[in-house]
């Protein structure tokens, strides 16, 4: 049965979930659902997320909203592909990384997305507001260390298997050159990124879902 994923493709927490699709090789369809024209408050899609943010996922009679749980949930079509451990303490430790992301990253990253992508892309917005950036750098760098730390000793964020954290936190370094974020000094934030980015489905992905910015 085919699994339909309602995104909003420039989105990170979108792209991070067509990434693992492709990745896995799940059959999937994609439904855009377009954030700049409101698409998210339309009553067809209230009912699938009453929480009104894309992505979201269909499967049969089964939906699910959050990018975190959709990630879990793709990555159990193939639990074969090991990317979430099914015994615990290694699946909650994987769990954490995404909470970590979904509570700390992720907020980081988007300071620095929405003033140089979103405004002047998606919204058609002039100008970067630099008390937001002023204040979004120094949580920026708390944020990196902990990554920047964990990454200095394991190939992946929760070890040295690819798990479905790394899909998660990936995401945003997607645009971290055209969103100038301050990652310049992060030698193994920069190594993670650059071989995520070289996964072949990662690639394929950001050539079909992602917008060619200049």
């Amino acid at each position: 049965m085919t699994i339909s994923l309602y995104v909003f493709p420039p989105s990170p927490r979108s792209f991070k979930i067509l990434a693992l699709a492709e990745h896995l090789g799940l059959a999937h369809e994609v439904k855009l659902v377009d954030l700049a024209k409101g698409e998210q408050r339309a009553p067809e899609f209230f009912a699938i997320n009453p929480n009104m943010r894309a992505p979201a996922l269909r499967h049969g009679d089964y939906e699910l909203w959050e990018s975190g749980a959709i990630l879990q949930y793709l990555a159990l079509q193939k639990p074969e592909a090991g990317l979430l451990p099914l015994t615990d303490p290694a699946r909650i430790d994987v769990t954490r990384w995404q909470f970590w992301d979904t509570a700390h990253w992720d907020p980081a990253c988007a300071t620095f997305i929405f003033e140089h992508v979103v405004k002047p892309f998606v919204l058609g917005q002039p100008g970067v507001d630099p008390a937001a950036i002023e204040k979004g750098t120094p949580i920026f760098h708390r944020i990196a260390k902990v990554l920047e730390h964990q990454l200095s000793r394991h190939r992946y964020i929760a070890g040295d298997q690819l798990s479905v954290a790394d899909f998660s936190a990936a995401a945003p370094l997607v645009y971290a050159k055209i969103a100038q974020m301050p990652v310049g000094d992060y030698a193994n934030i920069h190594r993670w990124s650059a071989e995520m980015m070289a996964l072949p489905a990662w690639v394929a992905a950001a050539d079909r879902y992602l917008p060619k910015l200049a």
